[in-house]
C-alpha cells in the first residue's frame, strides 16, 4: 500500500500528522505523489468555513484524479463529518494516539502534544465541539518521548496544547522538568491562554537557558465589550499586567499575539481600542485574522455587521502598526551577535530562528540546517533580519 498524507492547520495537525504516518508505514510505504497514492488521508482543521470548503475540494479532485481511497480525519465538526462519508476520528485511526511514536519530518525539532481539547468554549471557535474536552497526557509519557528525541540530537522541542497553561497537574512544573532533561536543546511552547497563564512560567524562563523567551498570549480584542461577546474571561487591563510584569521580569521576551477583527458588532470605537493596545503593549508579531462566521458555534447566531471592506481595512491597518514597530526594534539589533537554529536552506542561503523566534537569513551551504549558529546581524526589515556567521 502506498499512502499520501494531506495536512492542514496548525502545528497540533502536524504532529498528529506525524503519529498517523508512523501507523501508516507500518503496512505501507509513502507514495512519491498524491496521484499515486493507494490510500489518502486528509488531516483536517475547521477554524474557518473555509478550510471545511477546501476539504470537500479536495476529496472530490482526488476521486476524479485516482482510485485511491479516502480517509478524512481530524478537526470537524459533527455537522461537517456526515457530509463526509469517508470521516474517521483521531482516536479510531490510530486507536491509541500518544502511544504511537511519530514519524517526524525534520530530524532537529521535534512536536510533542501535551493535551488535546479545550474548555473555554470562545464564541467564535469550534475546538470543544471537534476536539472535545480537555485532556492531559500523563507526565511520564511526555517525559519519556522529550528524553527519546533528546537522546537522538534534536534541537528544539515544541509543547502542544490548545490552551497548555491549564495542563494538569502543573504546566510549570512539566516545563521545569522538561528543561533539565540533558542535552543541547531549547523549549518552546504554545498556545497560551491569559486567564491560565502563572508567574512560575515567566520565572521558569527567566531563569532557564533552555526555556525560550518567546510567548504567543492571544488577547484577540482590545475592547472589553467584544472580550465579553467573545467569551474572553479576562479584561484588556488584566491582560496588560500580564504582559508588562513577562516584559519585566524577562526583558528580552518575544511577544505574539493572535487578534480577530471584525467581530460581530465590533465597532469603530472598539476596533480603536484595540489600536491603543497595540501600541501600549508593542507586540513583536500578531497573527491577525479578519472574523469570518463559523457554523456551529454561538457567534454564527449574532449579525455580521461589518463588511469584508472594513474588516481588511482594520487589518491593514494593525499590519502597519506592526511593520513600523518590528522595523524600530529589528534596527537595534544590528551588530548584535545571536544564536540560531537553521531551519531551511536555499540558493546558498539558509534562515534559522533566534531563541525569541526572529528569523534571520545567512549566506551559507546547505549542510548546517538543523544546527546551532553563531551569528552576527548585518541587516533587517520589518519582518526578518540578514546576518553572518561568526
Amino acid at each position: 500500500m502506498k499512502y499520501w498524507i494531506i495536512t492542514y492547520g496548525c502545528q497540533a495537525n502536524i504532529s498528529d500528522s506525524e503519529r498517523i504516518e508512523k501507523s501508516l508505514s507500518l503496512k505501507g510505504k509513502p507514495a512519491c505523489s498524491r496521484k499515486q497514492a493507494d490510500l489518502v488521508v486528509i488531516n483536517s482543521c475547521s477554524v474557518r468555513q473555509s478550510a471545511v470548503s477546501r476539504v470537500y475540494g479536495q476529496i472530490q479532485l482526488i476521486r476524479k484524479e485516482s482510485k485511491a481511497k479516502v480517509i478524512v480525519t481530524g478537526c470537524l465538526l459533527e455537522e461537517d463529518r456526515k457530509k463526509i462519508d469517508c470521516f474517521v476520528t483521531i482516536e479510531d485511526l490510530l486507536k491509541k494516539p500518544f502511544l504511537i511514536e511519530p514519524l517526524r519530518k525534520n530530524s532537529f525539532s521535534a512536536l510533542i502534544p501535551i493535551m488535546t481539547g479545550c474548555n473555554n468554549f470562545c464564541t467564535y471557535c469550534a475546538v470543544p465541539y471537534t476536539k472535545g474536552r480537555e485532556k492531559s497526557r500523563k507526565t511520564s509519557e511526555i517525559m519519556k518521548e522529550v528524553k527519546q528525541v533528546s537522546s537522538q540530537g534534536f534541537k528544539e522541542i515544541w509543547l502542544l496544547g490548545q490552551n497548555v497553561n491549564s495542563y494538569q497537574p502543573s504546566f510549570s512544573d512539566l516545563i521545569k522538568k522538561v528543561s533539565l532533561v540533558p542535552g543541547n536543546f531549547w523549549v518552546r511552547f504554545t498556545s497560551s491562554h491569559p486567564k491560565d497563564f502563572s508567574k512560575e512560567t515567566i520565572k521558569l524562563m527567566k531563569n532557564s537557558e533552555k526555556i525560550t523567551p518567546y510567548l504567543n498570549l492571544p488577547i484577540q480584542s482590545g475592547s472589553n465589550e467584544t472580550l465579553k461577546r467573545m467569551n474572553r474571561p479576562y479584561t484588556v487591563e488584566e491582560y496588560k499586567k500580564c504582559a508588562f510584569w513577562a516584559r519585566k521580569e524577562v526583558p528580552d521576551l518575544f511577544l505574539s499575539t493572535d487578534i480577530i477583527v471584525g467581530f460581530p458588532g465590533e465597532t469603530k470605537k472598539q476596533f480603536q481600542e484595540t489600536v491603543k493596545v497595540f501600541k501600549e503593549v508593542k507586540f513583536d508579531m500578531a497573527y491577525i485574522s479578519r472574523y469570518s462566521p463559523r457554523p456551529g458555534t454561538k457567534a454564527y447566531s449574532f449579525p455580521d455587521n461589518v463588511s469584508f471592506h472594513e474588516k481588511r481595512r482594520r487589518e491593514e491597518f494593525l499590519n502597519q502598526i506592526l511593520e513600523k514597530m518590528n522595523l524600530k526594534r529589528n534596527k537595534k539589533l544590528v551588530k548584535k551577535r545571536m544564536k540560531i537554529l537553521v531551519d531551511k536552506e536555499k540558493n546558498n542561503f539558509v534562515w534559522g530562528k533566534t531563541k525569541e523566534y526572529l528569523t534571520v537569513k545567512v549566506k551559507s551551504k546547505p549542510e548546517i540546517v538543523g544546527e546551532f549558529i553563531e551569528v552576527e546581524i548585518t541587516g533587517y526589515s520589518p519582518w526578518g533580519l540578514e546576518g553572518k556567521i561568526v
